[in-house]
């Protein structure tokens, strides 16, 4: 029984080869290995794309969050408020910058942050709401900005999967004061290694991230902030403009998946799009109660799946001491036990999807 990877990355690269390899080869021939001409040109290439006026490549999604943060001049004594339920990359940032991550629980539906909630968590100390566009799904924009702008918040976008992702008919990118990238191989959008990048419509907070990036320096040996080295590879830049001539495509082919999914799936939990959302699925995740007796025969069954996250970040080690016990963040800690991410990727066979629903239909309701 041949094996259906969770994601097929070579598939994706050789797929368009010929182009890639044309980009690569173009980078090394010049001579020009650090920012320069390819940088710029996928920058711009991709703030048009997000709608953004601004598009500033950073060395990964992470550094996006922490130079994003920074750039906002959040730090120590601050509060930024953050979803309970996400990849702890983004308490990483908050925590980076010397603030503290305040956990707010998710819809239950959408599994994105709940506006209603936020309210209750702001304090005196809170300057930043952090609203994570999960699963490639958007966050409900309208309301975190209205709350944001009532308390005088800055709403930060982690739109590491949600290249594409549309809210209202009108493409993430540029909706809060920054919206942080992840180009990790993986991602919608992926890069042939690590690399990231902030969006924005705000050109003070561009320049202050391109400033913390290139060391704390606009102008060479002259350092104004104690920045670091956080900058897109020219290589990565050139195999990411390639790609993103051809993201459209494949968020139509992951639609397509995904539809099939919802539609014939069977015994369990399918992902709810409210009628304002036009994800870009960089996953799909489903529930079980039984989830890890479901992976494992999906597994012997020759079907990849993965555990997207499978401990909330308020129960990590990493931090255990802001106190939280187990029980917190109920919602959190469910959708940790119970959710499952299925195969998808635009390289995925019509054969590869029909053997995932066949499986699951059969397994599902014997566990």
């Amino acid at each position: 029984m041949a094996h259906i990877p969770f994601l097929d990355l070579r598939a994706a690269y050789l797929a368009l080869q010929p182009d890639i390899d044309a980009a690569v080869q173009r980078v090394l021939a010049s001579g020009w290995y650090i920012q320069g001409p390819e940088v710029e040109a996928f920058e711009a290439a991709y703030a048009a794309y997000c709608g953004a006026a601004h598009c500033v490549g950073v060395a990964n999604g992470l550094d996006a969050l922490i130079l994003g943060l920074r750039a906002l001049d959040i730090g120590p004594g601050d509060e930024v408020i953050v979803p309970s339920h996400t990849f702890v990359a983004t308490w990483l940032a908050v925590s980076a910058v010397g603030a503290t991550p305040i956990p707010v629980e998710p819809h239950a539906q959408t599994y994105n942050v709940d506006p209603a909630l936020i309210p209750a968590a702001i304090t005196a100390r809170t300057r930043a709401v952090i609203a994570v566009h999960l699963y490639g799904q958007p966050a409900d924009l309208d309301p975190l900005l209205e709350v944001a702008q009532k308390h005088n918040l800055a709403l930060v976008e982690d739109a590491a999967q949600a290249h594409g992702a549309m809210y209202k008919g009108r493409r993430i990118g540029a909706h809060g004061d920054v919206v942080c990238w992840s180009f990790y191989p993986g991602k919608n959008l992926g890069a042939l290694g690590d690399g990231g990048a902030i969006t924005t419509d705000r050109a003070d907070i561009a320049d202050q991230v391109r400033v913390l990036g290139n060391y704390g320096s606009s102008k060479k040996y002259v350092n104004d902030e104690q920045g670091t080295n956080s900058r897109l590879d020219p290589v990565q830049a050139a195999a990411l403009a390639v790609k993103l001539e051809h993201l459209d495509a494949w968020t139509a082919r992951r639609r397509e998946i995904a539809g099939r999914y919802s539609s014939a799936l069977q015994d369990v939990t399918t992902p709810f799009v409210p009628n304002w959302a036009d994800p870009v699925w960089h996953l799909y995740v489903v529930q079980h109660p039984k989830r890890d007796a479901l992976m494992a025969k999906l597994s012997e069954e020759g079907i990849s799946t993965l555990i997207h996250y499978p401990i909330a970040p308020h129960r990590q080690k990493a931090y255990a001491e802001l106190g939280y016990a187990a029980g917190a963040f109920p919602l959190a800690e469910t959708l940790a036990d119970n959710m499952l991410s299925l195969p998808i990727g635009p390289q995925m066979p019509d054969a590869d999807v029909d053997r995932v629903i066949e499986t699951v239909n059969r397994v599902a309701p014997t566990l």
